[in-house]
């Protein structure tokens, strides 16, 4: 029973993750598949399947080199120089994401709930703050609370999508790109959220006792990613073109729902936003702590200014700029996590205390940590 319920953990925590800002509010989707038109349908299907194996294989990965950090599984897929400088790129691109969620939370604030955008950026970092005390299972724990039901409201739109006039368009949306600009979308998608997800899904699989639970934990995340995309997309494609000048599409189409449904909609919009942002926070500080020789308890705050201030040139602006950008970084990732084997790595037996078992240390390098008295 305890191994069942962290499987369910691991997967909530992976949808979780990779639902933010961009996905939750709908704009990754119209961007990266729903402008696609009738190529949406398979380009979410081999995206699907990228999530499965890939999210599967990282994890368990991370687990049998003991990876503490996405920067200790960067090491182990590019070598110590390349995966170091690979980490820092990574750094960057998680610093940037955690203000689009911020600024995510602050554009909910502003177009639906008629407050202010402040109000959104500082409600999220307070509660971050907060949160992050409790390590990754505070993490595990909200993701294992958001993720069932962001994933019930999926149903919900599917059937009420289902009511309207035009429901049938998904499959025969005109589009007017190019198929290779359709087909290297999911590529870029994928590679850019696992290449953020790691940041979370690393530690967390380093934790895991069980490997079983990790495989079952990508297969049921991946499939659950996979369901969330084509609903979204289901429910967009009804509404097109003109659900593309929204900020929000996602929270257009929840007001059909009605008041209740809209506002438990919004709320989610937000706590998945929420949810992201501190996963994101915490693996950069994970990272750092091995880095850098400052309190953990000052790089949390550091951080979070610093994606305040990035967070102030807005929602739509931000994701527009950086995610081809960092989609782009983060395919040559997973091709290095493509190419490197599933096998457990070489291991050399311990100099001391040896039952005859030996392969305690992996021949992973592990990175310098730097300890305070």
């Amino acid at each position: 029973m305890k191994s069942h319920v962290r499987t369910l953990q691991i997967a909530f925590t992976y949808i979780g993750t990779i639902v933010g800002a961009g996905f939750a509010t709908g704009q990754e989707i119209l961007k990266f598949f729903t402008r696609y038109g009738h190529w949406a349908v398979l380009t979410i299907l081999l995206s699907t399947i990228l999530f499965i194996w890939l999210g599967t294989k990282m994890m368990v990965i991370a687990r049998r080199i003991e990876a503490e950090s996405y920067e200790d599984f960067n090491r182990h897929l590019f070598g110590d120089q390349v995966g170091s400088t690979i980490s820092l790129f990574t750094m960057v691109i998680l610093i940037g994401v955690n203000s689009i969620m911020l600024a995510g939370a602050g554009a909910i604030f502003q177009e639906h709930l008629g407050l202010h955008y402040q109000t959104g950026l500082l409600l999220t970092l307070v509660g971050s703050y907060f949160l992050l005390k409790r390590g990754i299972s505070g993490i595990l724990q909200m993701n294992s609370l958001i993720v069932p039901l962001m994933l019930t409201l999926s149903l919900i739109i599917i059937f009420n999508t289902f009511q309207i006039p035009g429901a049938e368009r998904f499959l025969f949306l005109e589009n007017d790109r190019s198929i290779f600009g359709a087909w290297m979308s999911p590529l870029l998608y994928t590679a850019f959220n696992l290449g953020m997800a790691q940041a979370v899904l690393v530690p967390m699989a380093r934790h895991t006792d069980d490997e079983k639970s990790l495989v079952w934990g990508g297969i049921i995340g991946g499939t659950g990613i996979g369901f969330m995309l084509i609903a979204a997309h289901f429910a967009m494609s009804s509404q097109m073109p003109g659900i593309l000048q929204f900020e929000i599409p996602m929270g257009n189409i929840a007001v059909r729902l009605g008041t209740v449904v809209q506002t438990i909609y919004l709320l989610l919009i937000f706590l998945e936003i929420f949810s992201t942002f501190v996963a994101d926070i915490y693996g950069v500080t994970v990272q750092l702590k091995q880095r850098i020789p400052v309190k953990p308890s000052l790089i949390t705050p550091i951080l979070m200014l610093l994606c305040y201030l990035l967070s102030q040139f807005g929602f739509s602006s931000l994701l527009s700029v950086f995610y081809p950008i960092f989609g782009a970084l983060s395919l040559v990732w997973a091709v290095m996590l493509l190419r490197t084997p599933w096998t457990t790595p070489p291991r050399i037996s311990s100099s001391s205390g040896s039952s005859g078992k030996g392969n305690s240390l992996t021949s992973i390098k592990p990175v310098t940590r730097i300890t305070r008295k």
